[in-house]
């Protein structure tokens, strides 16, 4: 649709994985796993809106299809944005603060604890990044800045995070993103 899917796609071919670009609704229709990138997240609604996306991907993930959204992708599966009147796909139960670190000149790179990762902490990159104000009883917070605020969380088959693996070097988000597709 919009954003870094490119990014995405390069991982998980990497991985092994077989991948489709999503751009219509049949294109949903034999997917084990959905990406919803970073990118701008009013642009990647509106696309979403314009083909007749947002329906078929809102049902697809309330049946159990694992969907993880990245940086905006975060915005579009939350329940709830600091935004006036955004129209999300509302399947996770997280309110998300847009643009939570300011402009792009705010943007950073940090090292994250992620125990579902590993020992290892992960880098991870933030780019004009949201982040989670919070969460319902049955999300689980996969990572946290050092000030306690949620970074990456995960509700059954729904996986988000405000930063972006796809710019890293480091395959541990797309290798659980996948553990997530085997489980079901």
């Amino acid at each position: 649709m919009q954003g870094a899917f490119i990014e995405h796609i390069h991982i998980l071919q990497q991985l092994g994985a077989d991948t489709t670009e999503v751009r219509l609704p049949a294109d949903l229709k034999d997917m084990d796993g959905l990406i919803i990138p970073g990118g701008e997240s009013t642009s990647i609604l509106k696309i979403m809106g314009d083909f007749g996306l947002m329906q078929p991907i809102k049902l697809r993930a309330q049946g159990g299809l694992p969907v993880w959204g990245t940086c905006a992708g975060m915005i579009c599966l939350a329940n709830h944005v600091n935004s006036n009147g955004m129209c999300t796909l509302a399947v996770m139960d997280i309110s998300v603060r847009r643009n939570a670190f300011g402009r792009q000149v705010h943007s950073f790179e940090t090292e994250l604890s992620v125990p579902a990762l590993g020992q290892e902490p992960y880098h991870a990159i933030f780019i004009r990044a949201p982040v989670i104000e919070k969460v319902g009883a049955s999300v689980e917070v996969l990572a946290k800045l050092p000030d306690s605020t949620p970074v990456a969380a995960r509700q059954d088959n729904l996986l988000v995070t405000s930063f972006h693996p796809e710019l890293t070097k480091d395959i541990r988000f797309h290798q659980y993103f996948l553990s997530l597709i085997a489980r079901k």
